[in-house]
């Protein structure tokens, strides 16, 4: 059994793929294995892909008809069977010494690693946040939710072990998939590390799912996420999971046009959201109450 699995999702990356590949073929912790999952690319992915599988027998695919990201990593983990699972997106890249350092930090046996990631773009961006030891999931999340990417499946190792006990999956069809999944994992871990090596590099691409600018792509984005916090927020009641998870709600109301924000506002209301934004200061009691009053302009001031 291999000390980690890593499960690389691929749908039409064929300009990023070799050097995601590069970079996990190329780590320094050597015991792990690689799950690629080629969701019905159209494009010269699996040509890339049966390339290297020549070259590195070992390397596991699953070919699957296109079902989307939360398919094609639940498929990855169904086939899993390293001890820990990493997802690493097929336009993203990680360092050399990213499983050597988790290696480090799974000898207290956390159920989540967080690690730091660097943003690449027309400019590279390194993110520096708060390494913390063995902490519950609950005092884990107040820490990590002033992070940035807070809710990015590829920014945690898990258990594997853990994620099957908790019959956690992502959410099919869904955008934002991430949403509905990590931040409950995170408050039900009873331990959760933190570590400041920076391992993985975020590129940012202009035609990414997450940066689409097609409008119904956006409606769609802003309805899942709402969606998904219907089916997950009565899952625990701690105030700062609550409270994240409806303010990410709220904050999709900007992307929306007239008749758009009408409709989901009213949805909003009729679940309460609201109610589950904190109120435990004075600061965010009178943000709150300017929320009610007008959320056009509460956006404003949160943003």
């Amino acid at each position: 059994m291999p000390e980690f699995s890593i499960v690389v999702p691929i749908y039409n990356v064929e300009g990023y793929l070799k050097k995601c590949l590069d970079s996990i073929l190329n780590q320094t912790f050597v015991d792990y294995e690689i799950i690629l999952v080629n969701d019905g690319s159209t494009d010269q992915s699996l040509s890339i892909i049966k390339e290297y599988m020549s070259k590195y027998p070992d390397i596991k695919l699953i070919n699957q008809e296109n079902k989307g990201l939360s398919e094609a990593r639940n498929s990855g983990l169904k086939e899993a069977r390293g001890n820990y699972v990493l997802f690493v997106d097929s336009d993203d890249f990680i360092d050399k010494d990213l499983l050597l350092n988790l290696n480090d930090s799974i000898i207290n046996n956390p159920d989540l690693v967080r690690f730091q990631l660097r943003v690449v773009s027309d400019k590279t961006i390194d993110i520096n946040e708060e390494a913390f030891d063995s902490l519950n999931g609950h005092d884990a999340f107040k820490k990590i939710i002033k992070y940035r990417f807070v809710e990015n499946a590829w920014a945690y190792l898990y258990s594997r072990k853990y994620l099957i006990d908790n019959g956690f999956l992502f959410k099919p069809n869904m955008y934002h998939e991430d949403y509905g999944l990590i931040p409950l994992a995170i408050i039900k871990a009873s331990k959760v590390n933190s570590i400041s090596y920076i391992g993985y590099n975020y590129v940012q691409r202009s035609n990414s799912i997450m940066s689409d600018s097609n409008y119904m792509k956006t409606r769609k984005k802003a309805f899942d996420v709402l969606s998904q916090y219907l089916d997950i927020v009565d899952k625990d009641s701690d105030p700062y999971y609550r409270s994240f998870l409806a303010n990410s709600v709220i904050l999709k109301l900007k992307d929306l046009n007239k008749e758009d924000y009408k409709k989901y506002l009213s949805e909003i209301k009729k679940h309460n959201v609201f109610d589950n934004i904190l109120s435990d200061t004075l600061v965010r009691k009178i943000k709150k109450m300017l929320l009610k009053i007008s959320p056009k302009l509460y956006l404003k001031v949160v943003m």
